[in-house]
């Protein structure tokens, strides 16, 4: 598919019917309008982020929308161990019984600032955030998409190797690495799809924070870019692997051909 056919993919709304799949950074952005694209069409989602608030109020939104009941997953990158992701493996086996995909979506940017002046303690918290959680993550839950009959991981990637992003562009690239390297091994028996998508600037928290000076109206919603993360975790993807889709800026207005109209 090419970049707008990914944009406007409509799948068969049981398309994750029977899916487990757990969304990081779920409380917010692009990880909450994946999220309930997910359950949408079938998935019973883990919902993971640090704040149980926020994930409280997602959890309802789905139950409103009648997606399968999620689950909640409160967990801080930042201070997390490799105990506690094994632990989180074990609770969604013993919880759900399996686990068809994730999408690796949290991330932390605290400052654009030159390496010269870049505090050691501030480097070594973003890469744990951006890079080391997702390599845990992953590593604890290999046993269970070893598993599932269609497995998908789905990086949120961002081309950000440029000057004053620091340890955040640096974490970026590496998530980069880790994807094809995982790519690579898991592209044949077992297989598991892995892919990234870069959905280019949208309307995030994170986004607006570092860019007060922009009118937010010119960027998208992140609900109009779950196209392309609804292929790359369904079968429709099939053997497609290790690939990385960048997307320019789009319109302010832009919305997913399979949004559910709203009144005006």
């Amino acid at each position: 598919m090419n970049q707008q056919e990914l944009l406007d993919y409509i799948p068969s709304k049981t398309l994750l019917k029977d899916r487990v799949i757990l969304v990081t950074g779920a409380s917010d952005g692009i990880g909450k309008a994946v999220a309930k694209a997910y359950a949408q069409h079938g998935a019973t989602v883990v919902l993971l982020s640090k704040t149980i608030k926020k994930l409280e109020a997602i959890y309802d939104e789905i139950i409103e929308l009648g997606g399968p009941e999620p689950a909640i997953y409160p967990l801080h990158l930042e201070g997390a161990t490799a105990n506690d992701y094994e632990k989180m493996a074990e609770v969604l086996e013993e919880k759900l019984g399996r686990l068809d995909g994730i999408v690796l979506n949290a991330g932390w940017l605290p400052a654009y600032t030159p390496l010269k002046y870049y505090d050691v303690e501030m480097w070594s918290k973003v890469m744990t955030t951006n890079l080391h959680a997702n390599f845990l993550i992953v590593k604890s839950c290999l046993p269970l998409l070893e598993k599932a009959e269609d497995a998908s991981v789905i990086f949120s990637s961002h081309a950000a190797s440029i000057a004053y992003n620091g340890g955040y562009g640096v974490a970026k690239a590496g998530s980069d690495a880790l994807l094809r390297i995982m790519a690579d091994e898991y592209s044949d028996n077992p297989f598991i799809r892995i892919n990234g998508i870069d959905t280019g600037p949208v309307r995030t928290y994170l986004r607006t924070y570092h860019f007060p000076g922009e009118n937010p109206e010119t960027l998208a919603d992140p609900s109009a870019i779950v196209g392309p993360y609804l292929y790359f975790m369904g079968a429709d993807a099939a053997k497609e692997t290790g690939e990385i889709i960048r997307f320019d800026r789009l319109a302010g207005d832009a919305t997913w051909a399979g949004a559910e109209p709203t009144d005006s």
